[in-house]
């Protein structure tokens, strides 16, 4: 057997491009994207990639140049995914929600020799692109091209071509170079920076187009979905679903923008199957006004991750129509690493408990070899009993390839052949994994380690709390005490001020050991979070900080209330 050889008959490289192309032959007149009156099926779409890496090859880059794009969830973003890697470029989607000075900073670290704008972001790359040059006048910079609404145009003028111009000067018998190593990059993203600074994630051909399969295989998603782009597509592309939606031979609904209205409406109108989105979508949809719903005629699988969802939240959803799938994951991991496969013997049990199970992040997608719980000081597993905690590692070809440009924090995130999550976790006898936190933010007051989730979970069982966070705050005798944000629901009057701080202090009580119960409760109009609906504790902790527990805890200067109001 060793004489037996790999050839191009046998051995072909991995890559998610495939999809499309198979997609084109096999669905051609099935519809592939719909965005409000644009429609276009796969044949179509086939053809637009061509030409749009056509276009893009003309412009003479060099191999795995990096091509960025500043856009909504809109098809010029959809085909960008498949487009740019066949151009033989590098895709890097930014983050939208981005201040000028990290967009500029991205395109700088990752060397953009390409810029898409979208038309509703336009004054934002202006900016950006004029911090860029301040930084650098002698450089050549990325060429601009504008993305207009293909389905309401604005006119507006930027850069040197507009999108759909450029789609058309492509030549339409252009076929893409095959690819011949399947460890070569093919999308670039930069973390959302919830716990420290921005850093470059690059994707590999085979780690994005092994992702995909597991991700369609563990939500068990069948042929012809139609999928609500609900999700940021700039989020580790789409959690691969960019690619999966291709390979299923669905339709993509786009979305511009994440309002309850437009959800409900392209649900109703397109009768949605499948969206992935945060927790955080969850509220939009439940605090939708009566004017702004529409009936759900059958279930919508919802795969959810980004930020633990509390078990009250969970329920809550399901009740609308919505059923719930729970992945965990991270951008080094290509999105979702762990899916709570659901077991049939759960379908027996009172919905309560049901909605605690879903919570938990579950077990490995396909592609992943291993993961584990550890502690790092021995590298041994703990033991499975839902309680001892450690730090989640992961191995396996979905991993990332690495940082851009930053070999140190390749080398720390690679440790003993795996991969360190940074989170903080437990194994149950069922072998499924429970967050428990990051490793940053387990709060250890006199010794004991309090959970910010647990808390948390309690918090949004509170049926006036809409959103909650916890952090560390210093305590002269503990070292450390919980301090929570919370943002709440209004009452039928469409106030809030009727829920106070005593109010949670006194319902913590009654629902939490003594030493968790926070010792401040901080309530805001809205806590500050990502793209992704992340909520960023960074931001967090460094007001909680300058909190002192005191006789009086509860008395707090007015210069630190006014600056938390302005999160």
């Amino acid at each position: 057997m060793d004489k037996l050889s790999k050839c191009e008959a046998n051995y072909v490289p991995l890559s998610p491009l495939t999809f499309l192309k198979r997609a084109a032959a096999v669905y051609g007149n099935r519809t592939s994207i719909i965005y409000e009156g644009a429609r276009f099926n796969w044949l179509q779409t086939y053809d637009r990639c061509r030409r749009l890496a056509s276009s893009l090859r003309s412009l003479n880059m060099p191999k795995h140049s990096v091509v960025s794009v500043l856009a909504p969830n809109i098809p010029a973003m959809y085909e960008m995914h498949f487009a740019v890697p066949m151009a033989e470029a590098v895709l890097n989607t930014i983050n939208v929600r981005l201040d000028a000075k990290n967009v500029a900073s991205i395109l700088r670290h990752s060397e953009a020799k390409v810029f898409f704008v979208d038309c509703q972001y336009v004054q934002l790359a202006r900016e950006a692109l004029k911090l860029y040059f301040v930084e650098d006048r002698d450089a050549a910079g990325p060429r601009v091209i504008l993305i207009d609404d293909i389905d309401s145009p604005t006119g507006i003028r930027f850069g040197e071509f507009e999108y759909e111009q450029f789609v058309q000067m492509g030549d339409p018998r252009f076929l893409p170079e095959e690819i011949h190593d399947e460890w070569d990059p093919i999308t670039l993203n930069y973390t959302s920076g919830t716990t420290s600074a921005p850093k470059g994630v690059v994707y590999s051909h085979r780690g994005a187009y092994l992702s995909t399969l597991s991700l369609i295989l563990g939500w068990e998603m069948g042929s012809a979905p139609v999928y609500l782009w609900s999700l940021p597509m700039f989020h580790c592309n789409g959690w691969t679903f960019t690619w999966g939606v291709a390979a299923r031979g669905g339709t993509n609904v786009c979305l511009r923008n994440t309002t309850a209205y437009d959800m409900y409406r392209n649900i109703s109108q397109h009768r949605v199957t499948h969206m992935c989105c945060a927790p955080i979508v969850f509220n939009i949809l439940l605090q939708a006004k009566p004017e702004e719903r529409k009936e759900i005629a059958s279930p919508v699988q919802i795969l959810t991750g980004g930020a633990p969802p509390p078990a009250s939240l969970l329920e809550e959803i399901e009740l609308l129509g919505f059923h719930v799938t729970h992945a965990y994951g991270l951008t080094e991991a290509t999105g979702p690493a762990l899916v709570c496969e659901w077991q049939s013997s759960w379908n027996q049990l009172p919905k309560p408990d049901q909605a605690k199970l879903k919570a938990r992040q579950g077990i490995s997608i396909l592609t992943l070899a291993d993961v584990d719980v550890k502690n790092l000081d021995t590298m041994s597993s703990v033991p499975r009993d839902g309680k001892t905690m450690g730090e989640i590692v992961l191995r396996g070809s979905s991993i990332m390839k690495g940082y851009l440009k930053n070999e140190e924090a390749t080398s720390q995130s690679f440790k003993n052949g795996w991969f360190r999550t940074g989170d903080v976790g437990v194994i149950h006898p069922d072998g499924y994994l429970e967050i428990k936190d990051r490793s940053k933010d387990v709060i250890i007051s006199g010794g004991e380690n309090i959970s910010s989730v647990e808390l948390e979970n309690v918090l949004f069982r509170h049926p006036r709390v809409l959103e909650a966070a916890v952090v560390a705050m210093p305590h002269p005798q503990w070292g450390e005490s919980p301090c929570a944000f919370i943002s709440v629901k209004t009452n039928s009057a469409g106030k809030t001020d009727d829920v106070n701080e005593a109010d949670i202090l006194s319902y913590c009580r009654e629902n939490l050991s003594r030493f968790m119960v926070p010792k401040k409760v901080v309530i805001l109009p809205e806590l500050p979070k990502t793209a992704t609906g992340k909520i960023q504790k960074f931001q967090l902790r460094a007001l909680a900080k300058n909190f002192a527990v005191s006789k009086d805890h509860n008395a707090q200067s007015r210069a630190q209330i006014l600056a938390m109001s302005r999160l």
